[in-house]
């Protein structure tokens, strides 16, 4: 379960539940559960699937995924719009690249009568055998414009989602 960041009020959504597992060559199967009340939460409308730069300004889900070794980590981000981004890092916000080589995630979504879910699969050749250690973490707009922070451990003080306490999902190599 992800829990919101007590700083930032949300009454759109009630829980979320997030989980992650790891296939076969570098493959990670994200899923997301939100229970939310009806009408208040703000979902993109449908767009092509294309890699796209601030997702996270609207109702959006991510997964960051640190090899064991090192400081490099990846960063995802997902809309159910279909639009995405994959960047790469060196160390704890530290020399932000577009991630090349992967292959375009499929993004799949649905309504439920209590919210909707959203699933994708992503290729994280670089890392393919290596443990990871991952967050998962969302972004919620609400009608009316307020936006809240959902994580599976936030770090002390404000929402960031690139903090190590954040990566609180081990996931053993393959």
């Amino acid at each position: 379960m992800l829990s919101r960041h007590p700083d930032w009020a949300c009454e759109a959504v009630t829980a979320i539940a997030a989980d992650a597992e790891r296939g076969p060559g570098g493959w990670l199967t994200l899923r997301y559960r939100i229970t939310a009340r009806p009408g208040r939460l703000v979902v993109p409308p449908p767009a092509a699937p294309q890699r796209t730069d601030e997702l996270w300004r609207h109702t959006c889900f991510e997964a960051f995924v640190r090899p064991a070794e090192g400081e490099r980590y990846y960063e995802f981000n997902l809309a159910p719009s279909g639009e995405w981004a994959a960047y790469s890092f060196d160390g704890y916000r530290d020399r932000m690249a577009p991630l090349e080589g992967v292959a375009e995630p499929q993004i799949g979504w649905t309504v439920v009568e209590d919210g909707f879910e959203l699933w994708t699969e992503l290729e994280l050749p670089q890392a393919a055998f290596a443990p990871w250690t991952v967050g998962l973490s969302a972004v919620i707009e609400e009608a009316g414009g307020r936006t809240s922070y959902w994580a599976l451990a936030h770090p002390p003080g404000e929402a960031d989602f690139h903090h190590s306490d954040g990566f609180a999902l081990d996931l053993p190599a393959s």
